[in-house]
C-alpha cells in the first residue's frame, strides 16, 4: 500500500465521517507518529489505528463511538489489532465495569499495547486539530473521577518515555531491563 493514510482516510469518508472528524484523526495521527519508535511498535499499525480511531463518529458522537468504531472496523475486515486501538482510545481506557456503568458493552477497553497507548494519549492531547499540553488536558478532565484523572496522567507519563527516548547503539528500549 503506497499511501496507507490516504487509504484509511477514504475508508473514513466511505463510512460517512465528516471532514472535521477526518481532520482531527489526521492531527492525532501526526502526533502519534511523533511517539513512534522502531522495534517497539509497528508504524503501519500505529498509523492505521490513529487515522481510524474516531471512525465511530460516523454513527454517534457519544462515548459509544469507540465501540461502534471497532465494530465498523471488524465488519469491514480490518485487523483485530487496529479494531482494538479504536476500541481502547477513550481517555486512558475504560475497564469492563466502567463501560457497564456508562451503558456501553462490558468490554475491557484499557490500552495494553504500545500502539493502543500511543493513540489514546495522542487523542487526549489533540483538541480539534490543535495539539494541547497535559496541563490543559488535565484541566478539561477535572470533573472526571480521580481514578480516571490519575490513569490519564500515568498514560501521559508512560508515553513521554517513548517521545523522549532516542535510540542509540548503547540504549535499550525503555521496557527492556537488559542483562
Amino acid at each position: 500500500m503506497r499511501d496507507p493514510r490516504g487509504y484509511w482516510q477514504a475508508f473514513l469518508r466511505q463510512v460517512g465521517c465528516s471532514q472535521r472528524v477526518i481532520d482531527h484523526c489526521n492531527a492525532v495521527c501526526d502526533l502519534a507518529l511523533d511517539y513512534y519508535r522502531p522495534g517497539i511498535m509497528e508504524r503501519s499499525l500505529l498509523e492505521a489505528g490513529a487515522t481510524l480511531h474516531d471512525i465511530g463518529r460516523s454513527r454517534t458522537h457519544g462515548l459509544a463511538h469507540a465501540q461502534v468504531g471497532a465494530r465498523l472496523c471488524r465488519d469491514a475486515g480490518v485487523s483485530e489489532e487496529i479494531a482494538r486501538i479504536v476500541e481502547c482510545h477513550l481517555g486512558a481506557g475504560l475497564t469492563a465495569d466502567e463501560c457497564t456503568l456508562l451503558c456501553l458493552l462490558p468490554i475491557d477497553c484499557i490500552p495494553r499495547t504500545a500502539e493502543e497507548k500511543v493513540v489514546a494519549n495522542a487523542d487526549n492531547l489533540v483538541s480539534g486539530t490543535r495539539v494541547i499540553g497535559i496541563e490543559e488536558r488535565m484541566m478539561r478532565a477535572i470533573s472526571l473521577p480521580r481514578r480516571i484523572r490519575i490513569r490519564l496522567f500515568h498514560l501521559w507519563l508512560e508515553m513521554e518515555i517513548f517521545r523522549r527516548y532516542v535510540p542509540g547503539p548503547d540504549n535499550k528500549p525503555p521496557h527492556d531491563p537488559g542483562p
